[in-house]
């Protein structure tokens, strides 16, 4: 297969900003190719000029779906950033017991879901918050939410929860399994995931107590992160906490916020 060309790449990281609001500088060139190459190849497809034309065709047959999933996915684990989750608990811990909202809002194949729900599970069982927790998880990819529903990892993924944990929220694999835990049925009843484009107008999902949008904004210009930090936000209660990525750097947005350390904020009342 012919290297991807420039003029090749312009066009895929043109279509995906159009589409989708994602952002490919130069610098993107040989992870995109690196990326789509295998697809190509078990399509069967002679280079990246016909997969351009095939996933910017109305008839894709869902193949642009599956070029978005595969240019955004990245490593993700249970318990990333922990400082984060101990933010969290203490601010859950000092305030009044009540019912918590969280939205994971770029959740990828459910880990920080997850890891947010076994902390409320433990936070509820000690009664510091009410038992009607929930947890929702968006993704624009479809192909990450379906893993995600079905809550199965490598048990290196959970290698950051105690084992006291894993012992109260996981099942571990037998057999031809083996090596693998699965997120408890009890645990996965509080937990919802849905698709959602965060380019695009998003009404109805809160108001939330906690909104995690994590290692997400790298994959937007500048421009972009403003309008979807902003747009989130809408969603989030004043008085919430928001996280970004620690290392995404200054939140671009117009809403109020106050900073509580690296990439923690809360949400300032107007």
């Amino acid at each position: 297969m012919k290297p991807l060309c420039d003029e090749t790449y312009r066009g895929i990281a043109a279509l995906m900003y159009q589409s989708v609001g994602l952002s490919f500088n130069d610098s993107k060139k040989p992870l995109v190719a690196s990326r789509l190459s295998s697809r190509i190849e078990r399509l069967g497809l002679p280079g990246y000029e016909d997969y351009l034309a095939l996933i910017a065709s109305p008839n894709d047959d869902g193949e642009f779906q599956r070029a978005v999933d595969l240019l955004t996915t990245n490593e993700t684990y249970f318990f990333r950033e922990p400082a984060h989750f101990d933010l969290i608990e203490q601010t859950l811990m000092s305030s009044r017991p009540r019912s918590v909202a969280v939205w994971s809002a770029a959740s990828s194949f459910g880990d920080e879901a997850y890891s947010v729900a076994m902390l409320l599970a433990d936070l509820a069982h000690r009664s510091h918050i009410g038992p009607d927790w929930q947890v929702l998880g968006t993704d624009i990819s479809d192909r990450v939410l379906r893993s995600a529903v079905e809550g199965i990892y490598p048990v290196d993924r959970l290698r950051q929860v105690s084992p006291d944990r894993l012992k109260r929220h996981c099942l571990r694999g037998e057999g031809d399994a083996e090596g693998l835990v699965q997120v408890q049925p009890a645990l996965r009843q509080h937990v919802r995931f849905g698709q959602l484009n965060l380019c695009e107008p998003i009404s109805g999902l809160g108001p939330f107590d906690i909104v995690l949008l994590r290692n997400v904004l790298i994959y937007f210009d500048q421009k972009t992160k403003g309008e979807v930090v902003d747009r989130v936000l809408t969603q989030l209660r004043p008085g919430g906490l928001f996280f970004i990525g620690t290392a995404e750097g200054r939140v671009p947005c117009t809403t109020p916020l106050r900073s509580l350390g690296p990439g923690a904020f809360c949400k300032v009342a107007a």
